[in-house]
């Protein structure tokens, strides 16, 4: 993939999204939803939609969104627009799973996910990616592995692999509304450790110069 033109390349990712748009699969509660083809080397990794993201067409449209976009505003000055612009945005799922009887979002079922994963290994493919920013439990387990606590890794860049690139890994926890663990200690300090690091990363630096 690096041999290609940029054309080529938005292309590729282009039609990787055309073919996330026709995935249904009969859980989703919503339409499959991505960000724009951005040519990016940071690759930030969401869970997946919420109920709120298929109406506005893009990823982290809502609540959780404003939180995310706030801390990328605290650790390197992006505003919304700018974020979106220069930084590619997935997810570990790209429809809205629904919500569970007790009315939290469901969690996405093994298949759910492996649906989707052959979207990603194209992505990471096309992109080459320097930099994965996994946002929550879910997307931190699908880049570091199962079982990966939240405390051992927000606050570190981990050096690893993804889908074949070798990155590095800034992850910070999902920063939904009904979230308190980035709210109080430890979890509170780690974000901080984690959105310094993020900022002073070369390659927010060169996205974001």
């Amino acid at each position: 993939m690096a041999a290609l033109s940029r054309a080529a390349r938005v292309a590729a990712l282009e039609e990787v999204q055309r073919d996330i748009r026709a995935l249904r699969m009969p859980g989703f509660a919503g339409p499959p939803v991505h960000g724009p083809p951005v040519l990016s080397s940071v690759f930030l990794l969401g869970q997946a939609p919420g109920p709120h993201e298929a109406r506005f067409g893009r990823p982290f449209a809502w609540t959780a969104g404003r939180t995310l976009f706030a801390w990328m505003a605290r650790s390197f000055g992006a505003t919304e627009e700018a974020f979106r612009a220069r930084v590619y945005m997935a997810a570990v799922v790209r429809a809205f799973p629904g919500k569970t009887s007790g009315g939290g979002d469901r969690v996405p079922s093994p298949a759910e996910i492996e649906a989707s994963r052959g979207f990603l290994s194209r992505e990471v493919a096309i992109l080459r990616p320097r930099l994965v920013v996994p946002v929550g439990r879910l997307a931190i387990e699908q880049v570091l592995g199962r079982g990966t606590r939240l405390d051992q890794v927000v606050g570190r860049t981990v050096h690893g692999e993804y889908h074949g690139a070798e990155v590095d890994v800034i992850a910070l926890p999902h920063p939904s509304g009904a979230s308190t663990w980035f709210k109080v200690e430890p979890g509170r300090t780690l974000l901080e450790r984690a959105l310094r690091r993020l900022g002073s990363h070369p390659e927010i630096r060169r996205a974001f110069r």
